[in-house]
């Protein structure tokens, strides 16, 4: 399994397109009509785990994701999503150090999730922040995880 850094274009776009399309999870017709969409700008990515050249899992770092414009933080990993036969196998947590490590490269410090998931997002090494009410009117959870060495400072990419 490798995890792989898509744009418009690449290898697999169509097919993770497909995959997001075709999945268990509501989200991933959302996911599938984004990137259908373009809207992905500059420095926004798709990942996608990937096993025997198919996608199996799927992630993006976005710099909002579903929280209104006037927050302050960014990047945002979201759509975390790996196909039930995947399970168990830490394949979230490839997707996570993957598009942490590419907010890294840009210079980010940290990276925020949202999520009403309870226990998924701490067991993958992000620190609940606060509430927050999303662009879509639901409370959710704000996660963070620091990737720098900036003492724990949040900003903003």
């Amino acid at each position: 399994m490798t995890v792989q850094i898509l744009v418009p274009g690449s290898e697999l776009w169509e097919r993770t397109i497909a995959f997001a399309e075709g999945c268990s999870w509501r989200a991933g017709r959302e996911l599938s009509r984004q990137m259908r969409e373009g809207s992905f700008r500059g420095w926004e990515r798709v990942f996608a785990a990937v096993s025997n050249g198919e996608p199996v899992g799927f992630c993006t770092l976005t710099e909002k994701d579903c929280c209104p414009a006037e927050l302050p933080w960014s990047p945002f990993i979201g759509f975390v999503f790996v196909d039930e036969a995947f399970r168990g196998r830490r394949i979230s947590q490839a997707l996570i150090n993957a598009a942490s490590a590419y907010a890294g490269s840009l210079g980010s410090c940290q990276v925020f999730a949202v999520s009403g998931e309870e226990g998924l997002y701490e067991k993958l090494g992000l620190t609940r922040l606060t509430m927050i009410q999303t662009i879509y009117g639901e409370t959710e959870q704000l996660f963070v995880m620091n990737i720098g060495g900036n003492n724990g400072e949040i900003r903003s990419l």
